[in-house]
């Protein structure tokens, strides 16, 4: 039902309580320009339909328990300054096209389960 808020431009939902998983129909949220659901026990993965997120200036999923790997759509995020994913549970290691976003000022991954190289 989330998806259907198709003119939102930010979703602040942090420092919460919030369960489950972060739905895929968050990618259909055109408008959005921030997503912010740190501080709260989301699990499951990141759904790669956040790809779709064009607006995108700011992912912040600090501070849950998402497991799986960091998907590779994130790297046609263009506008992605802020990409905060740390004290996840996350596996596998960086996508390289993480390197594609230009934009990025602020990357923070650590306390996660990340492998394989810079």
């Amino acid at each position: 039902e989330v998806g259907l808020l198709s003119g939102l431009g930010g979703l602040e939902l942090y420092n919460n309580q919030l369960t489950r998983s972060i739905p895929s129909e968050v990618g259909l949220l055109s408008d959005l320009s921030s997503l912010n659901l740190d501080s709260n026990q989301l699990t499951g993965s990141i759904p790669s339909e956040v790809g779709l997120l064009s607006e995108l200036y700011q992912l912040l999923l600090y501070n849950n328990q998402l497991t799986g790997s960091i998907p590779s759509e994130v790297g046609l995020l263009s506008d992605l300054m802020e990409l905060e994913l740390y004290n996840n549970q996350l596996t596998r290691s960086i996508p390289s096209e993480v390197g594609l976003l230009s934009d990025l000022s602020s990357l923070n991954l650590d306390s996660n389960q990340l492998t394989g190289s810079i």
